[in-house]
């Protein structure tokens, strides 16, 4: 961790409690800041918050008026899921205060060589693969992973020296509250439309995401998926060197996939077939993981032992268990459409789908050359179970089924299955119709798969 003065007696506001939230505001007390958290939720029997009060932190909780911004505040850290609209927040812009996010502090307090993946899908199983790559075989220092992965990345930051690497999964949220934040090697797995509730318009989420690189230099990296001419076009922004991935085989410049193997500026690398993890979305995250490995000059025999072991991450394309030849995943993770189109594409064998959840106000006509591959059966639930029965009704999928929730719609699913049939969770949408996270929706999957089989998850 470095010695940073920046925060000393400065007033600093921390917005939102959170996991998050609560490390930030130990750091800068930590820092020597006068430390003051508004949450808007009632704290006065939250036992983070109390300790935080012992600390010599002050709480106030219950409201969030814009008021107390009369306190006089240097700086505003914001819990990144606070919209910018929220009336406190578009009371300290009008104020000029200046506003980061946690990622920004942790950034500062920093010792390690920084790597920062952000993307509309992959980001979670990307970082997770560059880090075990880089602790492979690594001769000295640790790998750590950090950010919207869900470990705070000021907690982590604290414990790095020049000798580590901190990898940190970075949101649109946690970019549109940096100001000196600078990766030595930028990733961007993709971008779709997401969270344009928040964002309000594509634009303005497109920018959020390419924040990650504009304070990068000639001596940095961006590593960008070259699968689609907007990303290639994007690329074109940073004044780091950029390195494509492309699954598509639009370029040969990084890491690429041809006739199903994949390779690193004309080096073999392993078969695309022997990666773990199933997708061909799992392709394109082995292929950004690959060649942010080779830029860190990391042995192809790091590379193949990680991705030809590494079975995915928690609700992203998960194999949970086998039973009587069926073979479920949970894939909960998959809050919009082309996360599952990404997941379906990842089977040869008959797909039973489960999917369904909140109604953003879309359709499903792009999910329909992906249900006709292979997709037996679906069964559907949640506000948009009526929307993703047309879509699998003009794929022609011959059996439909609807039924309460991801739970109830695991006993339908295996009595329509047989063996050697995948039976996926994957459900092209957010879980806040049922559900207040999609890891509770994967984990009460999770739970039906072992009830009905009478098996645990594989490890």
């Amino acid at each position: 961790m470095k010695n940073v003065e920046t925060y000393r007696d400065k007033r600093v506001l921390v917005i939102g409690l959170g996991m998050s939230g609560a490390t930030a505001a130990k750091l800068l007390k930590q820092l020597g800041a006068n430390v003051t958290v508004n949450d808007s939720q009632d704290l006065s029997q939250d036992q983070t918050a109390k300790a935080l009060g012992a600390s010599g932190i002050t709480i106030i909780s219950g409201n969030q008026d814009p008021i107390l911004l009369d306190r006089g505040f240097d700086l505003i850290v914001k819990n990144p899921g606070i919209a910018y609209d929220v009336p406190i927040i578009a009371e300290a812009i009008k104020r000029q205060i200046p506003i980061v996010t946690e990622v920004e502090l942790a950034s500062e307090v920093n010792d390690a060589e920084l790597i920062a993946v952000t993307g509309s899908n992959g980001k979670t199983t990307t970082t997770t693969m560059i880090t075990k790559i880089l602790n492979q075989d690594r001769p000295a220092g640790k790998a750590y992973y950090a950010g919207n992965i869900g470990v705070p990345a000021s907690d982590t930051a604290q414990k790095t020296t020049p000798e580590d690497t901190l990898v940190l999964e970075v949101s649109s949220f946690m970019l549109c509250g940096i100001t000196t934040f600078h990766p030595h090697i930028a990733v961007l797995t993709n971008i779709f439309s997401n969270h344009l509730d928040y964002h309000k318009t594509r634009e303005n989420y497109v920018a959020a995401k390419m924040r990650i690189t504009e304070n990068q230099t000639p001596d940095d990296y961006f590593v960008v998926n070259f699968d689609n001419p907007e990303w290639q076009k994007l690329s074109r922004q940073s004044r780091a060197q950029v390195v494509p991935f492309s699954r598509l085989n639009t370029t040969q410049e990084g890491a690429y996939e041809l006739d199903g193997r994949l390779y690193y500026r004309g080096d073999y690398i392993m078969d695309a077939a022997d990666v773990k993890v199933p997708g061909t979305g799992n392709i394109e995250n082995a292929l950004a993981a690959i060649a942010v490995a080779k830029i860190e000059g990391r042995s192809n025999e790091a590379i193949t032992h990680v991705l030809t072991t590494f079975g995915g991450v928690r609700h992203r394309t998960q194999f949970v268990l086998e039973s009587e030849g069926r073979l479920f995943y949970n894939d909960s993770k998959a809050t919009d459409m082309e996360a599952t189109e990404m997941a379906l594409q990842g089977f040869k064998q008959p797909v039973i789908l489960l999917a369904g959840g909140l109604d953003r106000g879309y359709t499903f006509e792009k999910l329909v050359p992906y249900l006709q591959q292979n997709v037996k059966a679906v069964v559907l639930f949640g506000e948009t179970a009526d929307l993703l029965a047309d879509a699998a009704k003009a794929a022609g999928v011959p059996v439909i089924k609807r039924t309460e929730n991801a739970e109830s719609a695991v006993p339908i699913a295996y009595e329509l299955s047989e063996p050697g049939d995948v039976i996926l969770l994957s459900p092209a949408n957010a879980s806040w119709d049922q559900y207040p996270s999609f890891e509770v929706r994967g984990d009460r999957y999770i739970q039906a798969v072992e009830k009905l089989t009478g098996k645990e998850e594989e490890d």
